[in-house]
């Protein structure tokens, strides 16, 4: 193998690289997408809101190109109208992230020990179930969990067909799960993490199942820990607003929230050629999060 295969611009070369992202225009979902772009591939980035995509392309100057795409992630129609601008544009797909999501419900009295819904097991459980609804819970699933099944069963047969124009590459999705999913706190929320860690199964099952069917499309997830977003801050400072927004036990170890780059990095890492031998994987970026609170991982 020579030293020029094993160059940076090589192992991570995005160019020509065609790629969607679910919730394209703000937060962890933005950080994704101009990461990808300004490695060169070119960009579909979805949200129902046609204003917030426009004004992010409108703002790009990188390398690479973004393109707003007006989709619903939770409605057939729209991810299949989708589908089919995709594929009349360009005829295939190499990457899909599956990053829409919310927070859903939640009960903030949980992790206030002064709260008077804590009294005892009756009235905090009354509390819990007078305080959600099922609808509440339907719709959060909705976007968080169903919606990466059935994006990803739409643009399935364009990820594959990306996967046949080199050799040694294989079109990927990538699901943004979180580290919610995985740590035993409901942290104010059971519904969020419940919709997460469904979603992290989720990942498992399709790369086992399109792998044992012979579907050249790898899958695996990020679950990242404290990020700025629309659903947390839009600006994380310090050690204690990154804590109020983990909601954790310990400290997360490194004292602040995750930045752009290591975001966009590891998931250029999962798109690009780099990535192509993993499959079937949840990759955790929390600084240390999980290490110090009680999880599953």
């Amino acid at each position: 193998m020579s030293s020029q295969s094993l160059k940076f611009e090589q192992i991570y070369d995005l160019t020509g690289r065609i790629a969607l992202v679910t919730g394209g225009g703000t937060g962890i979902g933005l950080m994704i997408a101009q990461g990808f772009a300004a490695n060169g591939a070119k960009v579909y980035i979805t949200g129902r809101r046609r204003e917030v995509l426009d004004k992010v392309v409108s703002e790009w100057k990188g390398s690479g190109s973004l393109v707003p795409l007006v989709m619903d992630a939770t409605d057939k129609e729209s991810i299949m109208k989708a589908r089919k601008e995709v594929e009349g544009q360009d005829g295939r797909l190499h990457i899909l992230v599956n990053n829409a999501g919310q927070t859903g419900p939640r009960s903030g009295f949980m992790n206030d020990p002064n709260a008077p819904e804590r009294k005892d097991a009756d009235t905090f459980g009354l509390a819990l179930f007078a305080n959600e609804s099922m609808e509440a819970w339907k719709d959060l699933y909705a976007v968080n969990t169903f919606s990466i099944f059935f994006t990803t069963s739409a643009f399935l047969g364009l990820l594959d067909k990306g996967s046949k124009e080199r050799t040694r590459y294989t079109s990927t999705v990538i699901n943004i799960t979180s580290i919610s999913g995985v740590t035993k706190l409901a942290q104010n929320h059971f519904c969020y993490n419940s919709s997460k860690a469904a979603a992290s199964h989720l990942t498992k099952m399709m790369a086992t199942e399109f792998a044992l069917k012979g579907f050249d499309v790898r899958v695996n997830s990020i679950a990242p820990g404290v990020y700025a977003s629309e659903m947390t801050f839009l600006d994380i400072e310090g050690e204690e607003q990154t804590n109020r927004v983990g909601q954790s036990l310990v400290s997360v170890p490194l004292k602040r929230a995750g930045t752009a780059q290591e975001m966009a990095g590891t998931a250029i890492y999962l798109a690009s050629p780099a990535g192509c031998y993993t499959n079937g994987q949840e990759i955790i970026i929390d600084g240390g999060y999980l290490a110090v609170n009680p999880s599953t991982a």
